[in-house]
């Protein structure tokens, strides 16, 4: 089994983030998304996002590498919810790449982005999933300890089709 270490996201992580983000979105959210939707990812536009958010730290970004191969992410901060308390974060965006699914990358990640706003003065955390995500869902209640926040959905569009959105939250003790 591969050790994977988990550190804070460099300018020069962002199209390797990029790459990770658009391959796993495209995998995952295959039967859930339109497939145009989809194809309309490209690295060169997460890039340029992802450049930003290591450069202003919103959200604050982790990396997990296995050697020199970066082969996932977290960003997380205080929640984007109006009306949420300054103690409540959120995990923004978790995706590791298909090849290291069910290794132990998404727990790595999420021990560093739980320990990150436990540091910021955050108490509790919440994080949006679609709602037909099987493999989110699984990771975020099972693994990580997460239960869906009812009522909590919420329809987002994605091109043409739209999809509903659960929070799910958990206290970060």
């Amino acid at each position: 089994m591969s050790s994977y270490s988990v550190r804070p996201a460099t300018s020069r992580d962002a199209k390797a983030i990029s790459e990770i983000h658009v391959a796993t979105w495209q995998v995952a959210y295959k039967d859930l998304m339109p497939a145009d939707y989809l194809k309309s990812m490209t690295v060169e536009k997460r890039q340029a996002y992802w450049r930003e958010a290591i450069e202003y730290s919103e959200p604050q970004l982790l990396v997990a590498v296995d050697g020199d191969k970066l082969v996932g992410f977290v960003g997380f901060d205080r929640s984007r919810d109006a009306g949420t308390r300054s103690t409540m974060g959120e995990v923004w965006a978790l995706y590791v790449s298909q090849a290291h699914w069910g290794k132990g990358v998404g727990l790595a990640l999420w021990d560093g982005a739980r320990d990150g706003l436990k540091e910021e003065g955050c108490t509790q955390v919440s994080l949006w999933v679609l709602l037909n995500n099987e493999r989110g869902m699984r990771f975020f209640e099972q693994a990580a300890g997460f239960k869906r926040e009812m009522p909590s959905l919420k329809t987002v569009a994605f091109g043409a089709v739209k999809l509903e959105e659960i929070r799910l939250k958990r206290p970060l003790d």
